[in-house]
C-alpha cells in the first residue's frame, strides 16, 4: 500500500472538492494488470484513508475478510474461474453488504458492460483513463450512495412512525385490537392475522414486531408475489452450484430475518411441498439452504397473514392441515373497514395529511356530503382502496363523492329537500352535521361536540352506533 504524510493527503483534500467527502474511505483495487494496478494506487492513495491492492480474485477475497472497504474498484474480465462481476457480488454477499464497486474494463465487450450496469450501484469506466475521470467517476458513485443513504434514513423515520399514528381509528374493535397486539408483541409464539385485503394485516404484523422489542430485523414476503420454483431459495436461501443459474452462494430470508421477524403474507398461496418444508422449521428452528446437507439454527418469529379462509382450504386439500394448526397458535381477525364505519373520517383526514404532503399538493377538506358517501360506501378495497379514491382525488382536483360514482344534490339544498322525503332523513341529516363537524375539527372530537353544543359522549356514542347499527340505543 502506497503510504502518504497526512498533512499532504490533508493539503489535497482541501484543494479538490471532489473528494472532500471521501478522506475516511477505504478502497479495494483488484486488477492483474501491475501497470494498471500501480496506476490506480498512485492516483487514489493521496486522497483516501486506505488504498489496498489485489492481483487476484483470492487475494481479494482475503482481504475483504479481514478489513471493511466502502469501494472496490475490479477489472470485469480476471484470470481464473471467476470474472469480476462474480467477485464484487461474492464480496457484497458475504463480506460487505453496502459496497460501492466501480468496474474497469480494456474490452468494449457491450454484453459485460450491460450485466455490469444492471447493478444500480455500480459504474463502468473504459481504459485508458486519466486519474481525475477516475476520481469523477468515485465522487458520483459516493453522492449517490449518500443521497441513497438519506433516502433510506427518510424511509426508516417514516417506517417508525409511531404505529398508533399508522393505524388509525377509535372504534371498539380496533381498541380490542391494539389490546391484543400488547398482549401477544413481546410472546415468541406464532401469529396468523386474518382479514380481507386492504384492512391492515402488514401493519399489524409490523407493530407486533416494533413492540417486541427484538433486535433483528422485519422481513416482509409476499408468499403469492414469488414463483413457486424461487420461493424455497428465497425463503432458505441456496448454495452455489445448487442449481442452474446459481453462481454464488445466497442467504435466504430466514437469515435476514434471525433475531427478528419473518412477516409471511398471503401464506395460503404457499405450494403444498414448500408448507411440509416451513412446518419442519417452525418446530424445530432449524432449515437446511438449497442444495446444502447440514442444518443452520434460525431464531426468527413467524407471523403470518392470509385473506383466505384457511380451514376451507384444509377441508380443499390446498393446505397441510398440520401447518394450519402450527401458524394458527393464536389468530388475530381484523374487521373490514364496513364494520368500523366511525373510524372512516379519522382515516380520510389522516390520509388527505399523509398524501397531500406525499404528493406535494394543497391539502383539501371533506365535504358533509362527501363524508356521508365515504361512510355510506362498502368499500370492498378496504382501507387501501380508501387511500386509493383519497389519492386520486388529490391529484384530480375532483370531490370523493364523483370519484365514487355517487352523484352530490346538483344545486343548494336539492340534497336535504330530497332526504325529507325518506323517513330516515333526520338520522342521515345529523349524521352528515356530525362528521362534517369532526372533520373541520381534524378528527379531535371533544372540539367537535363543542362546536354541535352536545357532550362528547353524544358524538362517540353516534359513532359507535354508526359502525354498528344494531346497537344503537337512546338518542339526544
Amino acid at each position: 500500500m502506497t503510504s502518504q504524510p497526512l498533512e499532504r493527503r490533508a493539503h489535497d483534500l482541501a484543494g479538490d472538492p471532489r473528494t472532500a467527502t471521501d478522506a475516511g474511505d477505504s478502497i479495494l483495487i483488484v486488477d492483474d494488470e501491475p501497470g494498471m494496478l500501480s496506476f490506480i494506487e498512485r492516483s487514489l492513495a493521496p486522497h483516501f484513508a486506505r488504498v489496498e491492492t489485489a492481483a487476484d480474485a483470492n487475494t481479494a477475497r482475503a482481504l475483504a475478510r479481514d478489513l471493511h472497504f466502502d469501494l472496490m474498484i475490479v477489472d470485469i474480465r480476471l484470470p481464473g474461474s471467476a470474472s469480476g462481476l462474480e467477485l464484487a457480488r461474492e464480496i457484497r454477499d458475504r463480506y460487505q453488504v453496502d459496497l460501492d464497486v466501480i468496474f474497469i474494463t480494456g474490452y468494449a465487450d457491450v454484453y459485460d458492460e450491460i450485466d455490469a450496469l444492471r447493478d444500480a450501484s455500480a459504474d463502468v469506466l473504459r481504459k485508458p483513463f486519466l486519474g481525475d475521470q477516475l476520481l469523477a467517476v468515485i465522487h458520483r458513485a459516493r453522492e449517490r450512495r449518500r443521497v441513497a443513504r438519506e433516502q433510506a434514513l427518510v424511509q426508516r423515520e417514516q417506517d417508525r412512525r409511531p404505529v398508533a399514528k399508522r393505524i388509525v381509528g377509535e372504534s371498539e374493535s380496533l381498541k380490542e385490537i391494539w389490546r391484543t397486539i400488547h398482549r401477544l408483541a413481546p410472546m415468541p409464539s406464532t401469529v396468523l392475522i386474518k382479514g380481507e385485503t386492504g384492512t391492515g394485516k402488514e401493519l399489524v404484523a409490523r407493530a407486533l414486531h416494533d413492540l417486541s422489542g427484538r433486535r433483528g430485523s422485519y422481513v416482509p414476503v409476499n408468499c403469492g408475489a414469488i414463483s413457486a420454483d424461487l420461493i424455497e431459495g428465497e425463503l432458505f436461501g441456496h448454495l452455489r452450484g445448487s442449481f442452474t443459474g446459481a453462481h454464488q452462494a445466497r442467504n435466504g430470508l430466514f437469515s435476514h430475518a434471525d433475531g427478528g421477524t419473518l412477516f409471511l403474507d398471503e401464506i395460503g398461496e404457499m405450494p403444498l411441498p414448500l408448507q411440509a418444508k416451513l412446518l419442519r422449521v417452525l418446530e424445530e428452528r432449524r432449515y437446511r439452504p438449497v442444495g446444502g446437507n447440514q442444518e443452520i439454527p434460525v431464531n426468527a418469529r413467524v407471523i403470518a397473514a392470509t385473506n383466505r379462509d384457511l380451514a376451507a382450504e384444509v377441508l380443499a386439500g390446498r393446505f397441510r392441515k398440520d401447518l394450519y394448526y402450527r401458524i394458527n397458535v393464536v389468530d388475530l381477525r381484523l374487521p373490514p373497514l364496513r364494520e368500523r364505519r366511525g373510524d372512516i373520517p379519522f382515516l380520510a383526514g389522516y390520509f388527505l395529511n399523509v398524501l397531500s404532503t406525499e404528493l406535494g399538493v394543497p391539502n383539501a377538506e371533506l365535504s358533509p356530503w362527501d363524508l356521508e358517501q365515504l361512510m355510506g360506501y362498502d368499500w370492498p378495497g378496504n382501507c387501501r382502496e380508501l387511500r386509493n379514491v383519497i389519492e386520486r382525488s388529490l391529484l384530480l382536483g375532483k370531490p370523493v363523492a364523483h370519484l365514487l360514482c355517487v352523484a352530490p344534490p346538483s344545486e343548494p339544498g336539492a340534497g336535504e329537500s330530497a332526504l325529507a322525503s325518506n323517513p330516515a332523513s333526520l338520522e342521515r341529516v345529523q349524521r352528515s352535521h356530525i362528521l362534517s363537524a369532526l372533520s373541520a375539527a381534524g378528527g379531535n372530537k371533544t372540539v367537535a361536540a363543542r362546536a354541535l353544543g352536545v357532550s362528547r359522549k353524544t358524538v362517540e356514542r353516534k359513532l359507535k352506533e354508526w359502525s354498528h347499527p344494531g346497537d344503537a340505543t337512546d338518542s339526544d
